[in-house]
């Protein structure tokens, strides 16, 4: 006889089969009709709560079915099963006594048959009898200790030999995890702060630099020096070339550092072909701004190279010791703003216009250049405006004192704060001074004072000229300039036509030579 349950996974079973199709376990079967006969009429015993014996009767729903063949087997299989009452089973039946009829003696039922009359499906333990077998382990019946220690595992459910929560928590603890290898805390951090406040150090004169087309480029002359960066006048190298003249001129600073940023710029907003079309845009003789004609690395150095544009603004003031005449301040401030348009329209902002940054060409002293876009900042990338957002940027990036109030808050300069920046440069070129141009003073400080200004505008000219008559035009800008919003435009036009207007007034013309007497 064959099995309507499997013993290992308790899946139904059709009668015939000799395998469980679900996990594959071959099925137990009875080893004669004699076993058969005398296992259909067994009573099996589960020991009460103090290990008596109640015995129980195979019920209408058997596990074991009969497979004879012939008639009368079947008849009698089946009257006799009306008797019988339905099986208990559970997991704490340790042993099983088969009874049978008062003609028979009692016959042991082997360990497979006795399995395969229990369904695993059946053999789930309650909590209570789980709470009881740990607190009376020693609790054993009768029975049970007759039984050989491999039946008694073997009659154990797989499921009740699970380790208790206790063992579990002892065997947890004796594995003890190997320590982690502590990596040290990165120092990117470090050295990018490190390679900002760098010195760069002079490079010997002599030395030759090859740019990125292959053009080698000779150290003539150190021109002037920061803390951040190194100008040189240097000529290309070529064949017969033996005289110290210079031509061009090589800036040098860290790899990292402003002049990354400022070759991005050029590269993206300043070719000469955008220049040249722009000029003649807009009928243009002049465009100050710079055109690169090579650069590259060298060593743990970014160098670019430029045509020889002159002296710095900052220069000819150090050798005037003086402020400079409103003539030429006007004309100054003219072609400044030619240069900030066309970056402007290039979705770029300058960020730092100072002294240090304007060159006027040595010839004519009618050319002025707009140089040092280390901290160019693309405001409208894609036609879109950025938003206005205090601490995006690093705050208090350039010239303490010529950099707008956008920039001491950490926002990204827009064209109103190139525009701030350069209305602090006119009026410190005219009367010498600005209201928080002591050194003493934090940048924090500087910040405040600007802010106060930034609705006083002639509070602001009062403080600078003292009492020296106050130019209207500049005024006039500079209330201009401090209305304007974050994102908005400035009327260029407007702007230019004014200081042209009053440049006319003291008899100077836009393409004159700049007087600084």
């Amino acid at each position: 006889m064959l099995l309507h349950y499997c013993p290992q996974c308790g899946s139904k079973l059709q009668s015939g089969f000799k395998f469980c199709p679900s996990c594959g376990e071959k099925l137990p079967c009875l080893v004669n009709s004699a076993e058969t006969a005398d296992t259909e009429t067994a009573v099996v015993s589960d020991p009460g709560p103090h290990g008596s014996l109640h015995s129980l009767s195979p019920g209408p729903h058997s596990v074991l079915s009969a497979l004879n063949s012939s008639k009368d087997a079947v008849e009698a299989s089946a009257s006799s099963a009306l008797t019988r009452s339905p099986i208990f089973r559970s997991t704490r039946q340790t042993a099983t006594k088969i009874t049978s009829s008062p003609a028979t003696p009692p016959k042991a039922v082997k360990y497979t048959d006795q399995r395969a009359l229990t369904s695993p499906r059946k053999r789930k333990t309650s909590p209570k009898v789980q709470e009881e077998e740990e607190k009376e382990p020693k609790k054993v019946s009768s029975l049970s200790a007759q039984t050989s220690p491999s039946d008694q595992k073997c009659l154990t459910s797989p499921r009740k030999r699970k380790a208790s929560p206790k063992v579990q928590e002892e065997e947890e603890l004796k594995i003890v995890p190997l320590p982690q290898a502590q990596t040290p805390p990165s120092a990117k951090s470090k050295a990018k702060r490190a390679k900002r406040l760098c010195v760069v150090e002079p490079v010997q004169e002599g030395v030759e630099f090859c740019d990125q087309s292959g053009k080698k480029w000779k150290l003539v002359k150190l021109l002037f020096q920061t803390e951040v960066e190194l100008t040189y006048g240097v000529q290309q190298v070529s064949v017969g070339t033996s005289s110290d003249d210079w031509k061009h001129i090589l800036r040098l600073g860290a790899k990292e550092g402003q002049l990354f940023n400022e070759q991005n710029f050029l590269q993206r907003a300043a070719k000469p072909v955008a220049v040249e079309k722009w000029m003649k845009k807009l009928s243009m003789d002049f465009l100050g701004i710079p055109s690169c004609v090579g650069f590259g690395l060298h060593d743990t150095y970014r160098f670019l190279i430029f045509p020889d544009m002159g002296q710095t603004l900052q220069s000819v003031m150090d050798i005037e010791k003086k402020c400079l005449p409103e003539k030429a301040v006007l004309q100054l401030a003219l072609r400044l703003l030619d240069a900030l348009e066309f970056v402007h329209e290039n979705e770029y902002t300058h960020a730092d216009i100072h002294a240090g940054n304007i060159y006027i060409s040595t010839i004519g002293h009618s050319q002025v250049f707009l140089s040092g876009f280390g901290h160019a900042f693309r405001f409208c990338p894609g036609g879109n405006h950025v938003e206005y957002r205090e601490g995006s940027r690093t705050p208090h990036q350039g010239n303490l004192n010529f950099i707008s109030l956008d920039s001491h808050k950490g926002a990204g300069p827009s064209r109103r704060s190139d525009l701030q920046s350069l209305g602090y440069c006119l009026l410190s070129w005219m009367t010498g001074t600005l209201p928080w141009s002591d050194i003493t003073k934090s940048s924090s400080a500087i910040s405040a004072e600007k802010e106060r200004y930034m609705t006083d505008v002639l509070g602001l000219m009062s403080s600078c000229f003292k009492k020296r008559r106050v130019s209207d035009v500049l005024q006039s800008y500079l209330s201009q300039a401090m209305g304007l919003h974050y994102t908005e435009k400035p009327d260029y036009s407007l702007l230019k036509a004014g200081l042209n207007e009053a440049l006319q007034k003291m008899g100077g013309t836009l393409g004159a030579p700049l007087i600084f007497r």
